[in-house]
């Protein structure tokens, strides 16, 4: 029997239509959920209904990032008549209980505090927004105000699956359910071990959430426990990774590079949970072009199945804008967050090699990716991409406001999938699988789930060869020749002079990847390793 199995995170992306999601967090959880759906597994989300979502990223007329916010109503959300109540600054705030069932995924019941006999109703505002205060407001309406929905509706839950730290406050609720029933602590830490299971993505160590104490006990996050019991479970000030991996009976990572990467970053935590890769995984029918592996399988015109996915990405580069890129000169695609470790801006490093490339068009670029609103850097890096674009207006595009639309297009249409992290600060980076499964060629740093599947010149291309450095010049500087040589000598002439053998490599793409990064592994894998021992 598969254990029942509850999954918590912060943000969902399961359609378009729905802005709960910010970024890969949020896409895989959708996906995982609607996988869990396809194959028949015994599981539910917990979530918050946020009533502004993530920022609407737009350009300015100077080329600068700004954000928006609305208000996004849902009619396809079904009321399950269910509130509870989590006590916030000591005041009772009720969070409604949505459910969403309708994209082919599991049911997931989303909290919402946007309710008029609150006192704070902005809880579940926006993803992501605001301070430190409110991030715990918000993790305490999904923890704590998560188990109490689950038991409100009647779930009978064998695993709590905290997907990041912003779950933990539910690993809280657990050990109150039980301290009130009389046990001690210690055994209460132990059994609710025994019930949770966490994934760490983040391997930057400034991603990893933490709070002092005193705003823990001043929110109400405590939810009962003392400040000992709290510096034991996640340090002062209290991190909430620490705390996740103290809590759980077992952790993952989310990429076996990343396994190592995790392992190493947290080995100073005493009494921590051992944590084991999964790879991430990708809900196909969502991301993937089913025309392009039956066309592969079946050995037929893999450059004419391609070539119908490029136009249509050529088409909505011209509507969103009005820049038309020709179909016979390579598209390269970059999308993802403006965050300073994946140097969204790498390529242009060295205008003297890039800039004959983009002025003949023989190198043409689509990039889109959000920074966070708080994160002037980001939103630098997003600034120098549209400067590009303007400099280079045939053959650079930038693509506002990201979100799974444009990632769809992106990974669908583009000839070859470019990612540059700084090796070894990529968790996963699931959008390469999306392209790898579109026959879309992956040339990237040997970081996340890449080592795994490439095969140098087979199935797309690596380049830096695992290089790494803590002095980030060095590091930079070494990848950027790697990536110039791969690119001058193998990618473009590939390309433009021998199709017989990219249209090869397309097909190993799609072959060597689409069964081996489908969520079905992934689910069997977190069953089989987390789940049902």
């Amino acid at each position: 029997m598969n254990s029942r199995v509850a999954y918590f995170c912060m943000e969902y992306g399961l359609d378009v239509k729905m802005k709960t999601y910010a970024g890969g967090l949020g896409i895989l959880a959708g996906d995982y959920l609607k996988g869990a759906k396809d194959h028949g597994y015994p599981m539910v989300g917990i979530g918050i209904k946020w009533k502004q979502g993530y920022t609407d990223q737009r350009i300015d007329e100077e080329g600068h990032p700004y954000d928006a916010y609305h208000n996004y109503g849902y009619d396809f959300l079904e009321d399950t008549g269910v509130k509870v109540n989590v006590t916030i600054r000591k005041q009772p705030i009720a969070c409604k209980v949505w459910k969403v069932d309708r994209f082919g995924n599991v049911p997931l019941y989303l909290l919402d505090t946007d309710l008029p006999e609150n006192p704070e109703t902005w809880i579940t505002g926006q993803l992501y927004g605001w301070f430190g205060e409110e991030r715990i407001a918000q993790e305490m309406v999904l923890g704590i105000g998560g188990i109490r929905a689950l038991r409100a509706l009647g779930y009978d839950i064998d695993v709590y699956h905290f997907n990041e730290g912003h779950a933990l406050f539910a690993g809280f609720e657990l050990m109150r359910e039980k301290l009130e029933a009389g046990t001690s602590f210690n055994q209460a830490w132990a059994q609710t071990r025994k019930e949770i299971v966490f994934t760490t993505h983040t391997p930057v160590v400034e991603g990893n959430e933490s709070h002092p104490i005193e705003r823990l006990l001043y929110m109400g996050a405590a939810n009962g426990l003392t400040v000992e019991q709290l510096v034991e479970i996640g340090g002062a000030p209290f991190n909430m990774t620490v705390g996740a991996l103290r809590l759980s009976r077992m952790s993952n990572a989310v990429a076996e590079l990343h396994g190592e990467t995790a392992n190493k970053m947290w080995s100073h935590v005493e009494g921590r949970s051992e944590i084991v890769a999964i790879t991430n995984c990708i809900h196909k029918p969502t991301w993937v072009d089913d025309n392009m592996i039956q066309v592969a399988e079946a050995d037929g015109d893999l450059w004419q199945a391609h070539l119908t996915n490029k136009i249509a990405l050529i088409d909505f580069v011209e509507k969103r804008n009005g820049v038309r890129l020709k179909e016979d000169k390579m598209i390269i695609g970059f999308s993802r967050r403006a965050a300073p470790y994946k140097r969204s801006d790498f390529i242009f490093s060295n205008q003297a090699i890039m800039g004959p490339l983009l002025a003949s068009g023989q190198v043409q670029i689509v990039f889109s990716g959000k920074a966070h609103p708080l994160d002037d850097t980001g939103k630098e890096i997003v600034a120098s991409l549209v400067k590009m674009a303007k400099k280079y207006p045939e053959s650079v595009v930038f693509l506002e406001n990201y979100d799974m639309t444009i990632g769809a297009a992106l990974t669908r249409g583009a000839d070859v999938w470019l990612n540059n992290p700084r090796r070894p600060k990529e968790a996963s980076g699931t959008s390469g699988m999306k392209a790898a499964m579109n026959g879309v060629l992956n040339l990237s740093t040997l970081d996340g789930w890449w080592p795994e599947a490439c095969e140098h010149g087979v199935n797309g291309w690596q380049f830096g060869d695992g290089f790494e450095s803590d002095n980030e010049a060095e590091l930079d500087a070494h990848d950027l020749e790697a990536l110039y040589q791969v690119l001058q000598e193998e990618v473009i002439p590939t390309f433009y002079q021998n199709k017989d053998k990219w249209v090869q490599m397309m097909k190993a793409s799609i072959s060597s990847t689409k069964d081996r990064y489908a969520i079905k592994r992934m689910l069997e894998d977190y069953y089989n390793k987390l789940y049902n021992n």
